[in-house]
């Protein structure tokens, strides 16, 4: 190879590796191993089975009461002068409770819409955990790239150092051209270092959503296309507003606070029970008791009164409370939406403009260095800008992804298919 084609493989940065894709670790493994094994998402899935239980308690009636007795004369003890004295007797009576019509369903509705509310918090755990994720691994698969590049641009600059070693030998470069080269040699091994580091740190971040005790590096992820931007912010919008598992919580916050209010307007209708009991009376007749029993309103002006009033304001509250999470998600769908969009554009400036701008202007200068028309500092300075570019490009593309990954949680939407990750 002569030295000028030695010069245009230097220029080849923006030349991604080839790997085989066998072996690579897959995002759509991880996801099911998450969902299937992180505590976060199966303590949300108990704490919304427990509250499945909760309605059937609420609208049954309370506890049939059995009351066992005697009545007796002349002594304390058991059954004394029973069949002698008309009022020794012995017997038992059952009390049942009654709450007034429509308020054992009232409850029954007001714990179903707590059960529900519980299920979108099970639904947005199960989001989040997604989102961490698809998050850690796109932050790996970045590390791994960028430890790529700064890998290729350390190999450049050693064989641009042996050229300019070369040329300094006979003279035609200076020394210090020859202590730059040596300096952003050293510079890039520092930047792999830290990039390893932060690649371990990736790796940690997965092992803990995975919920794995033992922490072993992991595979590289799969080649990760740049992708296009096709989504639309009005559509996003609609969708979160109607499927947000945020939004959806406080919808059943409302509805609950709606069904409580009827239930305290309601309270103010007395409950009542029911006792039938059966006494036996010895050689006497035996003696049966029907008996019905109000609870009156009593302490309406300060209880019953009070309760509407607490349940009123408690709805009001709830509503404000969606109209805040409505506002805060739609701001955060906007801000990932505009972040998204930016980094498709400057994607495509760099892959398509600045990118191939940036490899000619150092190609020419290589073959004017070579001829002695431009000095080591524009051909470094050159070489540099390139590399930039590229991370710059690859910082983009994380940050396209990371938007989607941002949009995918606050939406409830798949807009990546893990299928090919």
């Amino acid at each position: 190879m002569d030295r000028k084609s030695k010069w245009l493989l230097l220029g080849a940065v923006l030349a991604a590796p080839l790997w085989g894709q066998e072996g690579r670790l897959r995002l759509k493994d991880l996801l099911e191993e998450a969902l299937r094994n992180n505590p976060e998402i199966q303590a949300a899935q108990k704490r919304y089975e427990a509250m499945r239980q909760r309605p059937d308690q609420a609208g049954s009636l309370p506890e049939t009461m059995l009351s066992l007795g005697y009545t007796s004369n002349g002594s304390p003890r058991p059954f004394a002068n029973l069949g002698i004295e008309p009022t020794s007797n012995a017997g038992f009576m059952v009390t049942q409770e009654f709450p007034f019509p429509g308020k054992r369903k009232l409850r029954g509705d007001m714990a179903m819409r707590e059960a529900e509310a519980e299920f979108q918090k099970y639904q947005q755990a199960q989001l989040t955990v997604v989102s961490r994720v698809k998050e850690a691994y796109h932050r790996l698969h970045h590390a791994w790239e960028v430890i790529d590049l700064l890998e290729s641009q350390r190999d450049l600059f050693r064989r641009m150092l042996s050229i300019t070693e070369a040329r300094y030998a006979v003279g035609r470069a200076e020394q210090q051209d020859v202590l730059k080269a040596q300096t952003q040699i050293s510079i890039l091994e520092a930047r792999i270092e830290k990039q390893r580091l932060d690649l371990r740190t990736r790796e940690s971040d997965l092992h803990a959503v995975l919920n794995r005790l033992r922490v072993e590096p992991l595979p590289r992820p799969v080649d990760i296309a740049a992708g296009e931007f096709r989504l639309n912010l009005d559509e996003l919008i609609r969708q979160a507003r109607a499927s947000a598992p945020m939004l959806l919580e406080e919808e059943k916050m409302i509805q609950r606070g709606e069904t409580a209010l009827n239930l305290a307007r309601k309270d103010v209708y007395p409950d009542y029970a029911l006792s039938a009991g059966y006494f036996n009376m010895g050689r006497m007749p035996d003696m049966y008791q029907f008996r019905v029993d109000f609870k009156l309103p009593t302490s309406f002006f300060r209880k019953q009164r009070a309760m509407v009033a607490e349940e009123s304001n408690q709805l009001q509250a709830a509503r404000r409370s969606y109209a805040g999470a409505q506002q805060r998600l739609l701001a955060e769908i906007r801000e990932a939406y505009l972040m998204g969009q930016s980094s498709a554009k400057l994607m495509e400036l760099y892959g398509k403009t600045i990118g191939p701008q940036a490899n000619l202007t150092l190609e020419s200068s290589l073959a004017a260095y070579e001829a002695g028309k431009v000095d080591f500092l524009t051909v470094l300075m050159n070489l540099i800008s390139v590399v930039e570019t590229e991370e710059n490009y690859h910082m983009e593309m994380l940050q396209f992804h990371l938007s989607l990954v941002t949009l995918e949680e606050l939406t409830g939407l798949r807009l990546i298919d893990e299928e090919v990750l």
